[in-house]
């Protein structure tokens, strides 16, 4: 479904008389005024014309390309494919891409690692979405979408561990912790919980797993629905300890990232709105996202 205005102009009885009657003056030269007309009509729709596929300077004309890492994890990705339309990301990703106009063939995927997602320069893609945070500092030298999901940080410790008793963030400050690299969670963990010990860096979220599963740390970070998944799929003798935002209480918010200055940010974020007003978004979310409300807040 392609964004689309209507502009529709009323005329009344008694104006289109006025017009019938109103002498006409041959004399004058009217290429001003349809001049005006044409440019008025341009004007007044511009993003009709702009947010198409015909229109949209995408790296390749006609077709939309998204960036994302791999391997592409649940929930936001399914079965780490993420051309199938399946997991909170990809999901989106179609839905903004069906707004703007382009059927599901005209989206190509590329692997981007992560921690490259944000660096300065040209990009292979036209916007990448991996649960990528909209910070100050990343977005200096990249731009972002309106935010498409909200998240706190979540602490993920096995049930036997000592760790799996804390209640509080002063209560980690004692533990080893872990998580990805490039990613808020490291920077939590540095910045907000400040442990005695630098905490471990991974390459990726498994390694991070991994770790834990081999007592090489107490605990990990990792954004909440990651977290739900983690203990409900693939560590069953996990727990979650609880949760926090990550930044002095504001709501930490994930957005698509383009290079910088890149002119598809206006539509893209249009067609965002699109599928926040109409309820898409939060059917996506529904369908694809666990609840968060049982999860006791760390502060």
């Amino acid at each position: 479904m392609r964004l689309r205005r209507t502009s529709l102009v009323l005329a009344t009885p008694l104006l289109l008389a006025a017009v019938a009657c109103a002498p006409v003056d041959n004399t004058t030269d009217n290429t001003t005024d349809t001049a005006s007309d044409s440019a008025g009509s341009t004007s007044s729709s511009p993003a009709a014309d702009a947010c198409s596929p015909e229109t949209l300077q995408t790296l390749t004309a006609g077709t939309l390309t998204v960036g994302t890492d791999s391997p592409a994890y649940d929930p936001w990705f399914s079965n780490n494919d993420p051309t199938n339309g399946k997991g909170y990301e990809s999901a989106v990703a179609y839905a903004v891409a069906e707004q703007l106009g382009y059927t599901s063939d005209q989206v190509t995927w590329v692997k981007v690692p992560f921690n490259s997602s944000y660096k300065p320069g040209p990009k292979d893609f036209d916007f990448d979405i991996n649960q990528i945070s909209i910070t100050p500092a990343r977005a200096k030298v990249v731009d972002f979408s309106d935010g498409y999901y909200s998240a706190s940080q979540a602490v993920i410790a096995l049930k036997d561990s000592p760790a799996a008793g804390a209640t509080s963030l002063a209560d980690l400050q004692g533990l080893k912790l872990g998580a990805q690299t490039g990613t808020t969670s490291l920077t939590a963990i540095r910045d907000i919980i400040a442990p005695s010990s630098d905490p471990l860096v991974f390459e990726d979220t498994n390694a991070a797993k991994q770790a834990m599963l081999n007592g090489q740390v107490d605990a990990i970070l990792a954004d909440l629905p990651t977290a739900f998944y983690i203990v409900a799929v693939e560590i069953p003798k996990g727990t979650i300890i609880g949760q926090f935002q990550a930044e002095t209480g504001a709501q930490e918010e994930f957005g698509m990232l383009f290079e910088k200055g890149s002119s598809l940010v206006p539509c893209v974020n249009e067609a965002l709105q699109a599928i926040k007003d109409d309820g898409t978004l939060a059917s996506i979310e529904q369908q694809w996202l666990s609840d968060t409300v049982n999860v006791p807040v760390l502060e």
